[in-house]
Protein backbone atom coordinates (compact mmCIF):
# COMPACT_ATOMS: atom_id res chain seq x y z
CA UNK A 1 0.00 0.00 0.00
CA UNK A 2 1.39 3.30 -1.10
CA UNK A 3 1.34 6.47 1.22
CA UNK A 4 -1.37 9.12 0.17
CA UNK A 5 0.02 11.71 2.48
CA UNK A 6 3.47 13.25 1.67
CA UNK A 7 5.85 14.98 3.86
CA UNK A 8 8.15 17.67 1.50
CA UNK A 9 9.49 20.06 4.35
CA UNK A 10 11.19 19.68 7.50
CA UNK A 11 9.77 22.78 9.97
CA UNK A 12 12.52 22.93 12.38
CA UNK A 13 11.91 23.17 16.35
CA UNK A 14 10.79 26.70 17.27
CA UNK A 15 9.97 27.76 13.94
CA UNK A 16 6.53 26.71 13.94
CA UNK A 17 2.90 26.35 16.53
CA UNK A 18 3.86 23.92 19.04
CA UNK A 19 0.30 21.92 17.64
CA UNK A 20 0.24 19.01 15.48
CA UNK A 21 -2.06 16.72 13.56
CA UNK A 22 0.02 13.72 15.23
CA UNK A 23 3.26 12.94 16.27
CA UNK A 24 6.19 10.53 15.17
CA UNK A 25 8.67 8.61 17.30
CA UNK A 26 11.64 7.79 16.14
CA UNK A 27 15.28 6.88 17.74
CA UNK A 28 18.71 8.57 16.88
CA UNK A 29 19.48 6.09 14.10
CA UNK A 30 15.84 6.51 12.72
CA UNK A 31 15.92 10.26 12.86
CA UNK A 32 18.75 10.44 9.65
CA UNK A 33 16.11 10.28 6.83
CA UNK A 34 15.60 11.02 3.11
CA UNK A 35 12.69 9.27 1.39
CA UNK A 36 11.09 6.69 3.80
CA UNK A 37 7.12 4.86 4.07
CA UNK A 38 6.23 6.11 7.94
CA UNK A 39 4.12 5.76 10.39
CA UNK A 40 2.99 8.26 13.04
CA UNK A 41 2.21 7.27 16.50
CA UNK A 42 -1.21 7.49 15.76
CA UNK A 43 -1.10 5.13 13.26
CA UNK A 44 -1.56 7.75 10.14
CA UNK A 45 1.14 6.45 7.50
CA UNK A 46 2.66 8.86 5.17
CA UNK A 47 5.43 9.12 2.51
CA UNK A 48 8.72 11.55 3.66
CA UNK A 49 10.16 12.54 0.77
CA UNK A 50 12.84 15.81 1.36
CA UNK A 51 15.43 16.78 -1.28
CA UNK A 52 18.30 15.39 1.27
CA UNK A 53 18.97 13.07 3.53
CA UNK A 54 18.11 15.40 6.64
CA UNK A 55 19.00 14.85 10.40
CA UNK A 56 15.27 15.24 12.20
CA UNK A 57 15.82 17.06 15.71
CA UNK A 58 13.41 16.46 18.39
CA UNK A 59 10.74 18.94 18.42
CA UNK A 60 11.21 19.46 14.23
CA UNK A 61 7.68 19.25 12.34
CA UNK A 62 7.16 17.35 8.69
CA UNK A 63 4.76 19.22 7.44
CA UNK A 64 2.23 17.36 4.77
CA UNK A 65 1.47 18.68 1.27
CA UNK A 66 -1.70 20.08 3.06
CA UNK A 67 -0.32 22.37 5.63
CA UNK A 68 -0.97 19.94 8.59
CA UNK A 69 2.52 19.42 10.69
CA UNK A 70 3.36 15.90 12.14
CA UNK A 71 6.08 16.63 15.18
CA UNK A 72 8.98 14.97 15.78
CA UNK A 73 10.06 13.21 18.85
CA UNK A 74 13.36 11.50 19.71
CA UNK A 75 12.58 8.22 21.65
CA UNK A 76 13.93 7.60 24.93
CA UNK A 77 17.18 5.56 24.70
CA UNK A 78 20.06 4.07 27.24
CA UNK A 79 21.87 7.37 27.28
CA UNK A 80 24.79 8.77 29.72
CA UNK A 81 24.71 12.55 31.10
CA UNK A 82 28.01 13.70 31.71
CA UNK A 83 29.48 16.89 33.77
CA UNK A 84 32.41 17.85 35.40
CA UNK A 85 34.09 19.62 38.01
CA UNK A 86 35.04 22.84 35.84
CA UNK A 87 34.39 24.29 32.51
CA UNK A 88 38.00 23.22 31.48
CA UNK A 89 37.18 19.54 32.35
CA UNK A 90 33.82 19.26 30.40
CA UNK A 91 35.88 20.71 27.40
CA UNK A 92 38.57 18.11 27.82
CA UNK A 93 36.42 15.45 27.69
CA UNK A 94 33.96 17.06 24.76
CA UNK A 95 37.31 17.26 22.68
CA UNK A 96 38.12 13.50 23.57
CA UNK A 97 34.32 12.48 22.14
CA UNK A 98 34.86 14.77 19.44
CA UNK A 99 38.40 13.24 18.45
CA UNK A 100 36.29 10.05 18.07
CA UNK A 101 33.69 11.05 16.25
CA UNK A 102 31.01 10.17 19.27
CA UNK A 103 27.60 11.56 18.80
CA UNK A 104 27.18 13.91 21.37
CA UNK A 105 24.51 16.09 22.77
CA UNK A 106 25.42 19.60 24.15
CA UNK A 107 23.21 19.86 27.24
CA UNK A 108 23.04 23.04 29.86
CA UNK A 109 25.24 21.97 31.97
CA UNK A 110 27.22 19.09 30.58
CA UNK A 111 27.28 16.14 27.54
CA UNK A 112 25.25 13.54 26.71
CA UNK A 113 25.93 10.30 24.76
CA UNK A 114 24.82 6.69 24.23
CA UNK A 115 26.21 4.37 26.71
CA UNK A 116 29.41 2.63 25.62
CA UNK A 117 31.65 0.95 28.42
CA UNK A 118 34.70 1.93 27.16
CA UNK A 119 33.92 6.00 26.71
CA UNK A 120 32.34 5.61 29.88
CA UNK A 121 35.86 4.25 31.03
CA UNK A 122 37.73 7.13 29.58
CA UNK A 123 35.42 9.65 30.89
CA UNK A 124 35.85 8.06 34.41
CA UNK A 125 39.68 8.68 33.55
CA UNK A 126 39.47 12.50 32.09
CA UNK A 127 37.34 13.00 35.76
CA UNK A 128 33.66 13.16 34.31
CA UNK A 129 30.82 12.52 36.50
CA UNK A 130 28.33 10.28 34.85
CA UNK A 131 24.57 9.29 35.38
CA UNK A 132 23.29 6.23 33.10
CA UNK A 133 19.39 6.96 32.05
CA UNK A 134 16.82 6.43 29.63
CA UNK A 135 15.99 10.09 27.77
CA UNK A 136 15.99 10.99 24.17
CA UNK A 137 19.05 11.33 22.56
CA UNK A 138 19.52 14.31 20.25
CA UNK A 139 23.45 14.57 19.13
CA UNK A 140 24.87 18.07 17.63
CA UNK A 141 24.83 17.65 13.89
CA UNK A 142 25.80 14.17 14.00
CA UNK A 143 29.25 12.72 13.92
CA UNK A 144 29.36 11.26 10.47
CA UNK A 145 27.55 14.18 8.70
CA UNK A 146 23.72 13.14 10.28
CA UNK A 147 23.26 16.83 11.13
CA UNK A 148 24.08 20.27 10.22
CA UNK A 149 28.06 19.83 9.99
CA UNK A 150 29.70 17.57 7.33
CA UNK A 151 31.60 14.92 7.57
CA UNK A 152 35.62 15.77 8.93
CA UNK A 153 37.56 12.98 6.84
CA UNK A 154 40.74 11.85 8.33
CA UNK A 155 41.95 10.12 5.20
CA UNK A 156 43.25 12.84 3.24
CA UNK A 157 46.91 13.89 3.53
CA UNK A 158 46.51 17.80 4.10
CA UNK A 159 49.53 17.92 1.38
CA UNK A 160 50.00 21.16 -0.36
CA UNK A 161 52.31 23.61 -2.51
CA UNK A 162 52.95 26.71 -0.75
CA UNK A 163 51.51 28.71 -3.58
CA UNK A 164 48.15 27.99 -2.55
CA UNK A 165 48.61 29.97 0.41
CA UNK A 166 49.30 32.89 -0.77
CA UNK A 167 52.21 33.42 1.48
CA UNK A 168 53.86 35.47 -1.28
CA UNK A 169 56.40 32.78 -2.50
CA UNK A 170 56.64 29.67 -4.62
CA UNK A 171 58.08 26.93 -3.88
CA UNK A 172 56.46 23.61 -4.34
CA UNK A 173 57.54 21.20 -1.47
CA UNK A 174 54.81 19.04 -0.29
CA UNK A 175 54.73 18.96 3.91
CA UNK A 176 54.20 14.97 5.50
CA UNK A 177 52.53 16.52 8.34
CA UNK A 178 48.95 16.54 9.70
CA UNK A 179 46.40 19.69 9.86
CA UNK A 180 47.08 23.25 9.36
CA UNK A 181 48.95 25.88 11.57
CA UNK A 182 50.96 29.10 11.07
CA UNK A 183 54.41 28.67 8.59
CA UNK A 184 56.56 31.21 10.53
CA UNK A 185 59.05 30.54 12.32
CA UNK A 186 59.74 26.84 11.82
CA UNK A 187 61.89 24.63 9.11
CA UNK A 188 60.52 22.03 7.24
CA UNK A 189 64.35 20.40 6.30
CA UNK A 190 64.80 22.08 3.31
CA UNK A 191 67.29 24.31 4.88
CA UNK A 192 65.09 27.47 4.96
CA UNK A 193 62.78 28.36 7.35
CA UNK A 194 59.34 31.13 6.90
Amino acid sequence: MTATLRAGLVRPAGTWPNWSLDTITLDGEDRHRRRAVLTTDGGTEFLLDLPDATWLRHGDGLQLDDGRIIKVQAAPEDVVDITAASPTALVRIAWHLGNRHLPTQLLDNGLRIRRDHVIEALVELLGGTMEAKSAPFDPEGGAYGHGRTQPHDHGHGHDHSHHDHGHGHTHDHHHGHGHGHGHRGHTHGDGHSH
